[in-house]
């Protein structure tokens, strides 16, 4: 395998240039995500120790958010209400309404974030139960309120958070504060998804399927995949993949295992590729059924124990441990009996330690198994909670949560 491409960058009285003469090649994974052209970095980057000069417009539009967010959110010390929604799920008061898109914890702590629509981000230091709003110190309310952030990772005291339009923020303190990091107009796709692995250590992927590493905190990013999902299936022919040839537009659903091994859908549902530590390109799988597929994932996080999938319709099959991703031949996923009535299976998601498993089902229902999927009960009381759910997180045996619109979160309350 070549080495991986690697543009320097340079601080800029706060931001990230990068180093003149670097080039990248067309279709090449390698283009990093620092800086637009020029090297000058975008709008809003500004170093966060510097105090901007306050204007009228900037007193008035600040008054203006706080009073918004003082409509919708709870005094920052208040203890939020927990209602029970069913003897396994209760519902989290949350300081707004916005839509829930990404939690994570800080491995073997109670402190967490998430992150939603309407540029919302909260804080929890008590497992979940009770969430605080939190804002970004370096954006300004009007743009803040803009964006969706989507994804939210930390290790430690070290977080990132990925939004769209792409943003891609920072933070060594546990959130106190946050710096930007620049995203070049170069960068293949958008950020998807992100992976805070260690002190000034992350991986990045982008909706091309470009991987990135980090080991300096943002300020040089190394590729890991020779180049993108479109270049390396339109230079094949297409490995009898049905949907694979002459492909474009984008992955949607990119997962990482625990093992840093990736799994994503084309967005027409009609194939799913897998990387692998070491591997230089995506492979492309076809799926086993006629219908598209829904959504997939890795049983119990880990890609080693099989991967499920979820297909229009209703659909769910579980393959076994080991499967053979070389290949590009459909694999075999055994049909798991759940019968939702014809409404989609949005998520699968494994009870750590148990043989637990819940599904989140289109019309806000939940069901769950407890002989890891040959049986299933709907959650009767939960579909009640007049919400779409679409996303489970577990973080742990005893600490799960359901996320879903409109400010709905669920917390893990036990069977």
């Amino acid at each position: 395998m070549e080495s991986a491409f690697v543009l320097p960058v340079v601080p800029v009285r706060g931001r990230a240039a990068v180093a003149a003469g670097a080039s990248v090649r067309a279709g090449s994974a390698a283009a990093i995500c620092m800086c637009d052209a020029g090297g000058s970095a975008p709008r809003g980057d500004a170093d966060a120790h510097a105090v901007a000069p306050v204007s009228r417009r900037n007193v008035l539009t600040s008054a203006m958010y706080a009073s918004l967010m003082a409509a919708i959110s709870k005094s920052e010390g208040a203890e939020a209400a927990d209602v029970a929604v069913s003897k396994n799920w209760e519902k989290v008061d949350l300081p707004s309404d916005a839509t829930v898109f990404d939690l994570d914890f800080v491995k073997g702590s109670n402190r967490g974030w998430l992150v939603g629509s309407r540029g919302s981000i909260a804080e929890s230091s008590d497992g979940g139960k009770t969430w605080q709003a939190r804002s970004f110190q370096n954006l300004d309310p009007e743009e803040e309120i803009n964006y969706r952030f989507q994804k939210v990772s930390f290790v430690g005291d070290e977080g990132w958070v990925i939004g769209k339009p792409s943003i891609l923020l920072h933070t060594r303190d546990a959130g106190k504060s946050w710096e930007r990091v620049p995203l070049s107009p170069k960068l293949p796709g958008d950020p998807v998804i992100i992976t805070a692995l260690s002190p000034n250590t992350a991986e990045l992927c982008t909706t091309a399927g470009a991987v990135y590493t980090t080991t300096n905190g943002g300020r040089n990013w190394k590729a890991q995949v020779k180049e993108t999902i479109d270049a390396t299936l339109n230079r094949t022919v297409s490995s009898g993949v049905s949907g694979a040839s002459y492909f474009t537009g984008s992955i949607v659903s990119v997962l990482r295992d625990v093992t840093g091994s990736y799994l994503a859908i084309s967005s027409r549902g009609n194939f799913y590729l897998t990387w692998e530590k070491g591997q230089d390109f995506w492979i492309p799988h076809a799926r086993d059924s006629s219908r598209r597929i829904q959504a997939m994932g890795f049983i119990d996080n880990e890609l080693s124990k099989g991967l499920w999938m979820a297909t229009r319709g209703g659909g769910l099959g579980f393959t076994k441990p080991g499967v053979d991703l070389l290949t590009t031949s459909a694999l075999d996923f055994d049909d798991i009996k759940i019968k939702t009535g014809g409404y989609a299976i949005l998520n699968v998601a494994f009870r750590p330690d148990t043989e637990d498993v819940w599904a989140s089902v289109g019309g806000g229902t939940l069901w769950f198994s407890k002989d890891h999927g040959k049986t299933w009960k709907r959650d009767d009381l939960v579909g009640k909670t007049g919400g779409i759910l679409y996303d489970i997180k577990f973080f742990g045996k005893d600490k799960g949560f359901v996320l879903g619109g409109n400010g709905l979160l669920l917390r893990f309350t036990g069977i």
